[in-house]
C-alpha cells in the first residue's frame, strides 16, 4: 500500500511510503545481521533467531514476486546474506556451478555486482560424478572483520584437459579478487608423500573459518572412481602462501557432507567416509578434530570411529553422510556433545571433549530406514534439545529427535512429518527457545516450502500459491533467515519469501544543515530500505537506493539523507525491506 505526506517542516521535502511486505530481524550482539556460513553458526545448528517469526505470522509468508533473484547455473551452496556494504545496501550471496558469484540486494534481488571466476568442468572430462557442470559447489564462508568471501572453484583452463581447484578471496562489497588468491591446491596442497590431485577430488562441503584460518574439505565424485582421498586444506587468510593439508591415509575416505566444517570457535571438525581395503583404521568413517593447522593429533580424544567401521567401510554406509553437528545439553553428563549421522540412518552422540578413538558412542539409535545425506539442524525448546533431519528418500520424511540430559544422554525420536523433498532441514525462532519453527524443502519433488511446529512436528506452514514454487531445488539445498525473510536458492533463481506487512507510523521529521531526517516506528527487528528521487512519477526500479533504515532502537527506525538539500523537490519511499 502507499500513502503520501505533506511537507514535513522544509518544503522541498515529501515523504511517500511504499510497503511491499514487512521483515523481521536476526539479531547479533551489535544489533547487525550477517549470515556468513552454512547453517548461519560454525556448530552448523541451522538457528535463526527472528522476533517476527511467530507461529501465527509464519501462516502468512508469501513469495515475493518483485524480489527478481535471476542467477546463471546450478546452484547446490546454500545463499548468505550481508550488511553493511556500499550505500548501507545489504546483499545475498550466492554462488553456482557455471563458476559465477552474485551479490543480490536484498529490496529487489538485482546484481549490485556479478564475477566469473573460471570455466566450469564438463562431467565428461572427470572420471565420473553426478554434477555437470563442475563449478562452486560448497557452501562459502564470509569472514565479516575483512569483508572477505572464501569459496571454492574447480576451473579448466583448456576445456578439460587441466583441472584445478581454486581457492578464491574476493571483496565481498566489490566482488574484486583478494591480492595473492587464487590458491591452486594441485600446486600447494600436501600431506606427507600424498600430492594433491584435483581431477579425482570433489568438493561439496560448506567452508569454515576458525581463528582467521578458513578450512576447506573434499572427497570423491559420485561413483567413488579413480584413487581419491578425504582432505581438510587450511590457509591462512593473511597468508594463502602458507598452505597446510591432511588426508586419510586411505583411498577414499572422503569429507563430502554437505555441513562441511563445523567448530567449537577453536578447532575444526570434519566427518569422513568409507575407505577402500583399509585393514587398520586410516582415517576413514570418523568425526575427527583438528588443532590449528590442520594438525592431527592420532590421540584418541580427537577422533572418534565405530567399532564396526570396517564393516561399514565395506557396505558404502558412511557415517559421514552428515556434518558434525555440535550440540550443547544442559544438564546432560556431558553437556558438550558432537551428533554425527551416519548413511545407515543411526544416530549417534559422542563426548566433544574426548571423542574416544574407536569405541562404542555415548549412545546411539537407529532412527532413519534410509541414507541420511542431507544437513541437520539443532534447536533447544522449553521441553529440551532437539536434532531434525531429512532421510533421503521418496518418502520425503522429515525426523526430530531429542537429547536427554541424563548421565549418559539419550537419544528419544519424538516426531515425523513429511516436507515434500529432500533438503536440509533449518529452524527459526522468536528468541532461542520459543516459537520454533523447524522449515524444510521439497527439494526434487514438490519444491515447496514448508514449516512444522518443532515440538510437535505439526505442519504450521505449507505454501499452496503456484506463485510458491522454486524450480530447481536439490536435496542438499537449504534456507536461510534474515530480517524476516527466507532466502532459498535453485538453480538459476534465489527465491525470497516474506511476512505480512505491518502499518508503519511516522513520528517525526526534521532538517539540520543540509541532512533531511525521517523517523518511524513499527515492530522491533523489521527490515526497511529507503529509496529516493525528484520524480515521484518514475516506476520504483528508477528510484535510487539509499540504503537500509537503521533501527536506532528496539521498533524505532531513523534514516538520514545528508545530500537532501538543494537538490528541489524529493521524494522518498520506504520499502521493507
Amino acid at each position: 500500500m502507499f500513502f503520501a505526506m505533506k511537507p514535513l517542516l522544509h518544503p522541498a521535502t515529501t515523504l511517500l511510503f511504499c510497503f511491499a511486505a514487512c521483515f523481521s530481524i536476526t539479531r547479533l550482539a551489535n544489533g547487525g545481521v550477517n549470515v556468513t556460513q552454512h547453517h548461519n553458526n560454525p556448530s552448523r545448528d541451522g538457528l535463526y533467531i527472528d522476533p517476527a517469526f511467530t507461529k501465527s505470522a509464519v501462516a502468512g509468508l508469501k513469495r515475493d514476486l518483485s524480489f527478481n533473484g535471476t542467477i546463471v547455473g546450478n546452484v547446490y551452496a546454500q545463499p548468505l546474506y550481508l550488511e553493511g556494504g556500499p550505500g548501507g545496501r545489504a546483499v545475498i550471496i550466492a554462488v553456482t556451478e557455471s563458476d559465477n558469484v552474485y551479490a543480490l540486494d536484498v529490496a529487489t534481488g538485482t546484481p549490485v555486482w556479478q564475477l566469473h571466476v573460471g570455466a566450469p568442468v564438463s562431467s565428461s572430462s572427470l572420471p565420473c560424478g553426478d554434477i555437470n557442470p563442475l563449478g562452486i559447489t560448497g557452501t562459502p564462508v564470509i569472514d565479516l572483520a575483512t569483508r572477505t568471501v572464501f569459496f571454492d572453484a574447480m576451473t579448466t583452463p583448456d576445456n578439460g584437459t587441466t583441472k584445478r581447484h581454486l581457492l578464491f578471496t574476493i571483496n565481498a562489497d566489490t566482488g574484486a579478487t583478494n591480492s595473492g588468491w587464487p590458491v591452486d591446491l594441485n600446486a600447494t596442497a600436501r600431506f606427507s608423500t600424498n600430492i594433491f590431485n584435483s581431477t579425482p577430488q570433489n568438493q561439496r562441503s560448506a567452508l569454515g573459518l576458525v581463528n582467521n584460518t578458513v578450512y576447506v574439505t573434499y572427497g570423491g565424485h559420485a561413483g567413488d572412481c579413480s584413487t581419491y582421498f578425504g582432505w581438510i586444506v587450511g590457509v591462512p587468510i593473511a597468508n594463502p602462501a602458507s598452505v597446510s593439508a591432511w588426508s586419510t591415509t586411505a583411498r577414499g575416505g572422503g569429507s563430502w557432507s554437505v555441513g562441511g566444517v563445523a567448530s567449537d570457535g577453536q578447532t575444526p571438525f570434519i566427518a569422513t567416509g568409507n575407505t577402500f581395503g583399509a585393514t587398520t583404521w586410516a582415517g576413514g568413517e570418523a568425526i575427527v578434530r583438528f588443532q590449528s593447522g590442520p594438525v592431527f593429533s592420532t590421540l584418541t580424544n580427537d577422533y572418534w570411529a565405530p567399532a564396526n567401521w570396517n564393516a561399514l567401510d565395506l557396505s558404502d554406509t558412511d557415517v559421514g553422510g552428515s556434518s558434525p553437528l555440535l550440540v550443547d545439553v544442559p544438564g546432560a553428563t556431558p553437556s558438550a556433545l558432537v551428533v554425527a549421522l551416519g548413511k545407515d540412518g543411526i544416530a549417534y552422540l559422542l563426548n566433544r571433549t574426548n571423542l574416544g578413538g574407536i569405541r562404542a558412542p555415548l549412545a546411539s539409535r537407529q532412527l532413519s530406514s534410509t541414507v541420511i545425506i542431507q544437513a541437520a539442524a539443532s534447536y533447544r525448546t522449553t521441553l529440551g534439545t532437539y536434532v531434525a533431519f531429512c532421510g533421503n528418500n521418496s518418502q520425503s520424511q522429515l525426523t526430530a529427535f531429542r537429547i536427554g540430559a541424563a548421565n549418559p544422554p539419550t537419544i528419544t525420536g519424538v516426531w515425523t512429518n513429511s516436507e515434500g523433498g529432500r533438503g536440509s532441514p533449518f529452524v527459526t525462532s522468536t528468541d532461542g527457545t520459543n516459537n520454533v519453527v523447524v522449515w524444510g524443502i521439497g527439494a526434487e519433488n514438490d519444491q515447496r516450502l514448508h514449516g512444522f511446529d518443532g515440538d510437535t512436528g505439526s505442519l504450521v506452514f505449507s505454501s499452496t500459491s503456484s506463485n510458491d514454487l522454486m524450480a530447481g531445488t536439490r536435496r542438499f539445498n537449504t534456507g536461510i533467515a534474515a530480517r524476516g525473510r527466507i532466502y532459498v536458492a535453485g538453480d538459476n533463481k534465489v527465491y525470497a519469501f516474506s511476512l505480512p506487512v505491518a502499518p508503519i507510523v511516522l513520528s517525526a521529521a526534521a532538517v539540520s544543515g543540509s541532512s533531511f531526517q525521517f523517523s518511524f516506528t513499527n515492530s522491533p527487528g523489521m527490515s526497511f530500505t529507503a529509496f529516493a528521487t525528484a520524480n515521484v512519477s518514475v516506476p520504483l526500479s528508477n528510484w535510487d537506493n539509499l540504503g537500509m533504515v537503521p533501527e536506532i532502537a528496539p521498533g524505532i527506525f531513523q534514516f538520514t539523507d545528508a545530500q537532501a538539500a538543494n537538490t528541489g523537490q524529493k521524494y522518498y519511499r520506504v520499502r521493507s525491506p
